[in-house]
């Protein structure tokens, strides 16, 4: 009965709805092309409608009904949504023409609004009504105009009249036609055809669009906010006429705006809120009038008014997810250097030539922003111009959705620079190969190469030089050059510890295995252990650890690169260090590999089986000398002599280890008695000690085991391609009970996890330790397949980078996203860093350069919490008033210096200290 009653009511179920708007949908979306018409719905109500029409698939897995899902006529009508409302989608207007509705500036997709078909649009809107109506067009876009996409946001273009001086805004496709264009100009100012020309007034300088009237403004590049200068050419207006003074005034500042006296850039922002009656308080939006409407308000009122409020301290308005580029800009503004610079003439010196710039036209858009946050008054400015140049010159960052403000950053200096390059015509310099000559001439002669192509504030300002120094691994070839940078990339090395546990094995025959424990760096490498290792065991200056992994009682691999990561090593794996001579040439490894009797394999012809056991042994091998297998069985009783029980151990004399060592790697580790002459002790072999021969087994190249226990005399043939001796020793019961072997058996996991033990108190991350890190020798991942100019063989070579010149004005940016299979992750690390006093003295590698180092922080951009929703906020020093600042997009707030450090850092800037000497020069 409600059913019924509920169809009368409604029309349809919600079931129903929701599978004719599923099949609408499907046949639209499918069919989609370009000149479609698509829809905006408020998010929330199109999220209402869709509880609404899923409500009965929510409450079907319940077995039993709750009260929200009875039944009922009235459950299901107080859950059916309203009329369609997207007045929140809009600014509010007087008009009742629903396509003439502007919408707000920072709607996102997904969060504010959705898009609908034309077709589903009209059957939600005949059963529930509402409105405004908002349509958009869909359009070719991308670089290669082939992917569809609905234009939520039209052009709007200023259209500026002259020398009438009228205004008017409109917005219009980018993909309309200039002949549209010309034809809603006339509709608008009611003018012919023929009586008007209309030009690009970008930059505020007359620029023709293109003759072809069937070319798109997209073809012309039209911006939004940009503006139109139409002219009209026969213009015998009454009101003109009657004002000439008036008429010679627009002329000045529509067509030469910086001879007028009211240039843009020439801090006009103040009066910004200036009503007509000088009512100092700020309307609502009264922010987003351009610059030219704020210019004729102050000729008509009483002229210019402020706050008296401090310089720089000005917000720019957050157009929507903008906070990475407002944070950016603020950092800059600030930059005492900059600051100066572009509040003088800068002009003289753009560039308009540069291939590689932007036409001059980011610095002017940057300069004339910066002269008007510099100018009195704190009312906040838009800085929708500059956002519209940006998205000209750099499409990554147009739109409205949130960026990484230190690739920002780094495209506004890089641009600046190119706009602002004092050199018109680059010269082509071939960089000389070092040769042997001072790095400190070499030096010299790559920055001056640089500056002769290179010549602009910007460099002048944030601009060093470092050393790279790249090592062939395998010639040792070692290549240098000194390459400019613009700010510095720290890596986060975090300051988490990892405790390993490694069993480290002597070969000389004179220490039992012995089992430690060392804490290193949680994101080291094998360096970092093999340092710890051999401070822990008392390593001597002519002895060596050779770090290996055991897997399956055989040695899996050995860390033979210092720079192999850390994080390859499990915290189940086994690790096994052996300490040995400094190896000379021609050194390979004899590995003594255990076996016990498997008694469970027992071959048809009565042949025992054997099966791994316990920890393989290592000792290095001279393969220059001939080696018996005499010499062999000498070597083995040595590695194992700490092993042997009770008086046992006597049996193997100072004499018998002192051979083997020699035999191993022609030197002995230190002086040993011994009254036997070199040349005796090689030949000396168990047979004329008096003592049993052990079981050992020699795998040869071709995997066919020798036996060693007979044949002392006979030489064993090493193949010279081999960098291992493999030998087996079958452990026999007889045997067992001669020697220890329970320091072989039980191989310690490298990170076994017991009671856990008390947290070590940790320091925080320092700048300086993530300098160290970032100045590290690394091996070249990025480029492995390098092309070694000595050996002319592609090789992975080891990249060092040292400081050698350090800019004015010194970027550092904290590397705190890091990729991992296309997924970004953020780190929250604090780091510690200096404000007053960051000394980089002992890292400049220039030891000829004695002067001081000494740089002072005074801005610094933040990051606050995760990668999709994050928020950008700048921490900014006012020099002059010594006193910390926060500046919230538009909202600035003075904070203690104490509040600047926190673990949202993410790019800081430092300024060399007055009183260093080099500041001087």
């Amino acid at each position: 009965m409600a059913e019924t009653w509920r169809r009368s009511y409604e029309g349809l179920s919600p079931e129903e709805e929701r599978l004719k708007i599923r099949d609408i949908s499907l046949s639209a979306e499918s069919l989609s092309k370009q000149g479609d018409t698509f829809y905006l719905i408020t998010q929330r109500w199109w999220q209402n409608w869709l509880d609404y029409v899923n409500q009965d698939e929510m409450n079907g897995g319940n077995d039993e009904p709750s009260p929200r899902s009875l039944d009922s006529a009235d459950a299901c009508v107080s859950r059916r949504p309203s009329s369609i409302d997207n007045k929140y989608l809009i600014y509010e207007t007087v008009s009742s023409d629903s396509s003439a509705a502007e919408l707000h500036d920072t709607l996102v997709e997904g969060r504010d609004y959705v898009l609908l078909p034309e077709k589903v649009w009209h059957q939600l809107y005949n059963w529930y009504g509402g409105g405004p109506t908002l349509a958009r067009k869909v359009i070719h876009s991308g670089l290669s105009q082939m992917e569809l996409a609905v234009e939520v946001y039209p052009l709007r273009i200023e259209l500026l009249l002259t020398p009438k001086g009228d205004r008017s805004t409109i917005r219009i496709s980018k993909k309309e036609t200039i002949r549209e264009l010309h034809r809603r100009v006339c509709e608008i100012f009611d003018l012919d055809f023929e009586q008007i020309c209309i030009y690009d007034f970008y930059g505020e300088k007359k620029h023709a669009l293109p003759t072809d009237m069937d070319k798109t403004l997209d073809d012309a590049n039209i911006q939004m906010d940009q503006e139109i200068l139409v002219e009209v050419l026969n213009d015998v207006t009454s009101s003109i006429k009657s004002n000439s003074n008036m008429r010679k005034q627009l002329n000045s500042f529509l067509l030469e705006p910086s001879k007028s006296g009211l240039s843009i850039a020439g801090g006009l922002s103040a009066t910004k809120g200036v009503s007509k009656n000088c009512n100092l308080e700020l309307s609502p939006g009264q922010d987003q009038v351009s610059p030219h409407r704020e210019s004729n308000i102050v000729q008509e009122t009483c002229g210019v008014t402020t706050r008296g409020a401090t310089f720089g301290l000005t917000g720019l308005v957050n157009l929507g997810n903008t906070c990475f580029m407002n944070s950016a800009i603020q950092c800059l503004v600030h930059t005492p250097e900059f600051a100066r610079y572009f509040q003088e003439d800068y002009r003289g010196e753009i560039n308009r030539r540069n291939p590689m710039g932007m036409v001059g036209e980011l610095a002017i858009a940057f300069g004339e922003l910066l002269r008007k946050l510099w100018a009195p008054g704190r009312t906040p400015i838009a800085p929708k111009p500059f956002k519209a140049k940006l998205s000209r010159f750099a499409p990554q960052f147009s739109g409205y959705n949130q960026h990484d403000s230190q690739e920002l950053l780094a495209f506004l200096l890089d641009g600046l620079h190119e706009d602002l390059n004092r050199v018109k015509d680059k010269p082509y310099i071939l960089s000389r190969d070092a040769d042997g000559r001072p790095d400190e001439e070499v030096a010299d002669e790559y920055w001056q190469n640089h500056k002769a192509r290179n010549d602009s504030i910007i460099v002048d300002v944030c601009q060093g030089q470092y050393k790279s120094t790249l090592v062939c691994p395998v010639c040792a070839k070692i290549s240098v050059t000194f390459d400019p940078f613009m700010y510095l990339s720290l890596p986060l090395q975090s300051t988490a510890t990892r405790p390993l546990t490694v069993t480290i094995f002597s070969s000389d025959g004179r220490l039992l295995p012995n089992v430690c424990t060392v804490t290193v760096p949680k994101q080291g490498r094998c360096r970092d252990l093999i340092q710890a290792l051999s401070a822990a065991c008392s390593l001597k200056p002519n002895e060596k650890l050779l770090l290996a992994e055991i897997q399956n009682h055989l040695i899996h691999r050995f860390f033979e690169d210092p720079l192999t990561s850390l994080s390859s090593i499990k915290d189940e794996d086994h690790l096994a260090a052996y300490r040995i001579p400094l190896p000379g040439k021609g050194i390979i490894f004899l590995q003594l590999i255990h076996r016990l009797e498997d008694k469970g394999t027992v071959s048809s012809q009565g042949v025992k089986g054997w099966k791994p056991y316990g920890t393989p042994l290592v000792s290095p091998i001279s393969c220059d000398d001939v080696i018996t297998r005499g010499d062999v069985q000498l070597m083995v009783r040595t590695i194992l002599s700490p092993l042997l029980k009770g008086r046992e151990k006597t049996d193997l004399s100072a004499n018998d280890v002192t051979s083997a060592v020699e035999l191993s790697c022609g030197t002995s580790i230190e002086p040993v008695v011994s009254s036997e002459s070199a040349t005796l002790a090689k030949h000396k072999n168990a047979e004329t000690c008096g003592l049993e021969k052990l079981p050992l087994q020699l795998v040869d190249e071709n995997n066919v085991c020798i036996d060693l226990s007979v044949g002392d005399e006979k030489s064993v043939n090493i193949s010279s391609s081999s960098k291992s001796l493999l030998v087996f020793i079958n452990w026999s019961t007889v045997l067992l009970e001669k020697y220890d072997t329970s320091y072989l058996e039980n191989l310690p996991e490298v990170c076994k996890y017991g009671v856990p033990a008390k947290k070590a108190r940790t320091e925080p991350l320092s700048l300086y330790s993530c300098l160290e890190a970032f100045l590290r020798e690394e091996p070249l991942v990025s480029e492995p397949d390098m092309k070694c100019p000595q050996c002319e063989e592609r090789r992975q070579a080891s990249k060092k980078l040292d400081l050698w010149r350090l800019p004015n004005v010194l970027v550092i940016h904290l590397k705190r996203f890091s990729y991992n299979r296309s997924i970004k992750h953020k780190l929250d690390t604090f780091v510690n860093f200096p404000i007053y006093d960051l000394d980089l003295l002992k890292y400049i590698a220039n030891k000829n350069n004695l002067d001081p180092q000494l740089y002072e922080l005074y801005a610094l951009i933040n990051h606050y919490g995760s990668m999709g929703s994050g928020h950008y906020t700048a921490h900014i020093k006012l020099l002059d008033e010594n006193r910390w600042y926060s500046f919230d997009d538009n909202q600035i707030s003075a904070i203690t210096e104490e509040e600047v450090k926190t673990n949202a850092a993410y790019v800081l800037f430092y300024r060399r200290k007055k009183d260093d000497v080099s500041e001087r020069k």
